[in-house]
This record gives structure tokens, sequence and C-alpha cells, in this order.
């Protein structure tokens, strides 16, 4: 598996696929933060609700675009084939492949802790932030991220196009997330609740108040290892 991870991370990081998302993902996030309407500044008060309702939207796209390479590009040139004659397991290759992009999800978060320390400096007191919400919010964005990882890891694990393989993660992350969440609109009551639960969406605003809930990480891990399961049914199938 340390194996596989190294690989896939030297290969994110000797070509412009990883510079390019952490740039576009600073860009944009910087931008709707700090620049353009509804932005910190303009809120009046000190909190970060502008980036971390955005940044899930951006991962829709963004994560995608980093996964679809991960077994499309195997399946395309072969190398999926020298892969399996290594003495590796498929959850190994599986295992190593994910790490690696759920790595360059976290670098490419880790630089936007300066929106929180900007914002507690500028506070009209020095400090006045919720910080256990945004802590809350945080790991809820990097939750978000692996399942997002996870689902564009299977994307590409069903075909050897990565155009398709970004299409169908990005198309995925979108319905789990925000397709759920208007589903449950339609409806009201526990019904509503139920569905509402059953996504992403849910879960994530739920830990973004602050409140880390053992239910929300069992959540979180069980679709990330339902999809990584996913994935290991279509490599073993591969293998056959």
């Amino acid at each position: 598996m340390i194996t596989i991870f190294k690989k896939e991370l030297n290969s994110f990081l000797n070509s412009l696929v990883a510079y390019i998302v952490i740039g576009v993902f600073l860009a944009l996030t910087g931008l709707f933060t700090w620049v353009f309407e509804g932005n910190v500044l303009d809120y009046g008060y000190a909190d970060l609700n502008s980036f971390f309702e955005l940044t899930p939207y951006i991962f829709i796209f963004l994560i995608p675009a980093i996964t679809m390479r991960l077994f499309s590009e195997e399946f395309k040139t072969g190398t999926i084939e020298l892969l399996f004659t290594k003495p590796l397991t498929d959850w190994q290759i599986i295992l190593g492949k994910f790490l690696a992009a759920f790595l360059l999800v976290i670098i490419a978060l880790l630089p936007t802790f300066l929106y929180y320390y900007s914002v507690y400096e500028l506070g009209s007191q020095k400090g006045n932030i919720d910080t256990p919400a945004v802590i809350g919010s945080y790991i809820g964005l990097f939750f978000l991220g692996g399942v997002f990882v996870a689902i564009g890891l299977w994307a590409s694990s069903l075909t050897d196009n990565q155009v398709v393989a970004f299409i169908i993660g990005a198309l995925a992350c979108f319905l789990l997330y925000d397709g759920i969440h208007q589903l449950a609109q339609l409806f009201s009551g526990s019904t509503q609740y139920f569905i509402a639960y059953l996504g992403l969406n849910f879960h994530y605003d739920s830990i973004s108040r602050g409140l880390i809930d053992s239910r929300t990480i069992i959540y979180f891990v069980s679709v990330i290892g339902l999809m990584l399961y996913l994935s290991r049914l279509q490599v073993s199938a591969r293998k056959s």
C-alpha cells in the first residue's frame, strides 16, 4: 500500500494537475470569501460561513478532476496488468490510491487556515469568532473530501475514459451532497428528515455547528467504506 501511495503522490506532484487544482481551489475560495458579494467583510461580524458553504460545491468538481485518472489511466495504458502482477492485494492498491488523493485534498485545505487567522485578528474584539464551529466545519470538510475522493476513485474504476470518470464522479458527488437534500424539500415531517439524513449535506451541516456526533462520523466512514468496496469489486472484475 505504501508503494502505491508514494507512486500516486509522486505522480500528482510531478505533474501540473496537483498545482492547478490547488491553485484553482485557493483562488475561488479566496475570491468568494474576501472579494465577491456576500464575503466575510460585508457581513460585519467574524465568521467563515461563506467559505464553508462554498467549498463543498468546489469540491464536487475539483476532487473528481484529481481522481479521474487513478484507475482510468491504468486501464487505458494497460499498466493495470503490470500492477496485478505485483505482490499487492486489491485493497492495498485501492487504499494507496485513495490516501494519495486524500492527502492532496488535505494539502489544498491547509492554506485556508489563514482565513481563520485573518478573521480572528480582524474581529472588533480580537478572537471574536466561534472557534468550535470553525473546527467542526474543517472536520466536516476533511470527511466530505474523503467521501468525494472515494466516490471519484469508484467512478475512475468504472471506465478507461478519464472524461467519463470525471462526469460520473462529479454527478455522483452532486447527487449525494445536494440532490438528496433538494429531494427532501419536497416532503415534510419525518419523511423529509429521513430522506435528508441519507444525504451528505445533512451530516456536513450537523458537524459544521461544532457538535461532533459519533453517528455523523460513522455515516461518513460508512460511505467511504462502501465506495471503496465498490471500487474493489470493479478492480477484481478486471482481474478475472
